[in-house]
C-alpha cells in the first residue's frame, strides 16, 4: 500500500487521531510512522484541528453514590483508601467519553471537506443567569467549518425541555437583529450555513422559543447559552 498517497495518509490519520482506529489497525499505523512522513505530517495536522476541542470538556466530579455502588459491587470494605485512585479513573474516562464525542462531530464536519482554507472554529456556549429554571446549567460545543459552510453543534449533557418549548440557535452581530440559524433538539444538531449569515457575528446564543421555534423570527425567550466568537 502506498502510504506517501496524501488522500490515503489523510484519512488514516484523521481515523487514528479521532480514536475510531482501533485494535491491530491501530497498532499497525503507530508501527508505520517512523518511516512515512506522510503520515507523520497528516497526523499532527489531524492532531492541530482536533485537539484545540479539548478545551471544551469542563471536569465532571461523579456524584458519591457513583463510589458508594462501586464499592458495594466489589465488595471493597476499604472504600475511602482505594477512592482517590478510582475517581481519577472515573473523571479521566469520563472526560475522554466527552472529547471523543466532540472530535466525531468536528471529524464528521472536517471529512465533508478535507481540504479547509482555514481550520474549524470551535465555540463554547456557556450557561447564563437566564439558564437557571430554564435548562440545565451544561455547555453547548459548536463547531463552524473552515469554509464556513456548515456548523455542529453538541450539548455536552442533553437539553431536556417541556414538550412546548424548543432551543434555537442565533448568530448575533456586532449591529442588527440576530439571525436564527434553525432548532437545536436536544441542544445538538447540524445546521447548513447560508449566504452571509454569519458575516458581522460575534456571538452564538440559544434562546427558548415556543414548539418549533420563534413565531417573529426574533428572539422572543431567555438566551441560556451564548459564546463568542471569531471568523
Amino acid at each position: 500500500m502506498d502510504y506517501s498517497r496524501t488522500d490515503l495518509a489523510d484519512r488514516l490519520a484523521s481515523q487514528y487521531v479521532a480514536g475510531t482506529l482501533r485494535g491491530a489497525a491501530r497498532r499497525r499505523f503507530e508501527g508505520l510512522l517512523p518511516a512515512h512522513p506522510a503520515l507523520r505530517d497528516a497526523k499532527r495536522a489531524w492532531e492541530d484541528r482536533l485537539m484545540p476541542l479539548t478545551l471544551a470538556i469542563a471536569p465532571v466530579q461523579p456524584s458519591g453514590n457513583v463510589w458508594r455502588r462501586i464499592s458495594e459491587r466489589i465488595g471493597n470494605g476499604d472504600a475511602k483508601a482505594a477512592a482517590p485512585g478510582l475517581w481519577h479513573r472515573l473523571s479521566c474516562l469520563r472526560g475522554f467519553a466527552s472529547l471523543a464525542s466532540v472530535a466525531t462531530i468536528a471529524l464528521a464536519v472536517l471529512l465533508a471537506n478535507p481540504r479547509p482554507t482555514a481550520p474549524p472554529v470551535v465555540v463554547v456556549l456557556a450557561a447564563t443567569a437566564a439558564a437557571t429554571g430554564n435548562v440545565p446549567p451544561t455547555s453547548i460545543v459548536a463547531s463552524i467549518s473552515g469554509d464556513g459552510s456548515s456548523l455542529v453543534t453538541r450539548a455536552i449533557a442533553p437539553v431536556a425541555l417541556r414538550p412546548d418549548r424548543s432551543l434555537e440557535l442565533w448568530a448575533v452581530p456586532t449591529a442588527g437583529a440576530p439571525r436564527s440559524l434553525g432548532l437545536l433538539p436536544g441542544g445538538s444538531g447540524t445546521v447548513a450555513l447560508r449566504g452571509k449569515v454569519l458575516a458581522g457575528a460575534d456571538t452564538l446564543a440559544v434562546t427558548v422559543e415556543p414548539a418549533g421555534g420563534s413565531p417573529t423570527g426574533k428572539p422572543t425567550g431567555p438566551i441560556v447559552y451564548a459564546g463568542k466568537f471569531t471568523l
